[in-house]
């Protein structure tokens, strides 16, 4: 599993693109994770999957509020990263008013959440591998906190803790 100290995995994740511009094509785009976050301070936090309801009601929008107090404190970029596929990822990112201040990167396959050794088994449920809930504060790709959500638990991946370890 990830931990402190550790380099963020060298993965690709998708992007969903509403316009065209800047080497982007509209629609699916690729996000090397290792080129994203080089050079830059990055607040992640990870969901098991799009419009979920605590997800909805709570991470996104959190994130979103405390946008600027984030910025503030030193972190360029936000990433929201779920095991979803980017049109999914697109389409939650327009319902939840994102408008450039969350990145919503799919996982289409599960392959960074697999890398980072926190997945989420819900097979059982229908739902396939997706990712645990947890937040990280990466700083040019190597991991300087990391909040571990608990099943069920809504504690500590939430922006407002890493606002705090960001500006510690």
């Amino acid at each position: 599993m990830i931990k402190v100290g550790d380099q963020l995995p060298a993965t690709t994740l998708m992007e969903f693109s509403e316009v065209e511009g800047g080497g982007c094509s509209l629609g699916p785009n690729p996000v090397d994770v290792a080129k994203a976050s080089a050079g830059k301070t990055i607040a992640l936090f990870a969901l098991p999957g799009a419009f979920t309801p605590t997800c909805s009601a709570k991470h996104v929008p959190g994130y979103i509020q405390h946008f600027d107090a984030l910025k503030a404190a030193g972190v360029d970029e936000i990433w929201c990263v779920s095991v979803n596929d980017a049109f999914v990822m697109g389409a939650w990112a327009r319902d939840q008013k994102t408008n450039g201040k969350v990145r919503m990167l799919a996982d289409g396959d599960a392959a960074f959440a697999k890398a980072t050794g926190l997945t989420l088994d819900l097979t059982g449920k229908g739902m396939g591998l997706r990712s645990n809930r947890y937040s990280m504060l990466v700083k040019d790709g190597k991991v300087v906190t990391l909040n571990i959500e608990a099943p069920g638990k809504f504690e500590v991946s939430d922006a407002a803790t890493l606002l705090a370890q960001a500006k510690a």
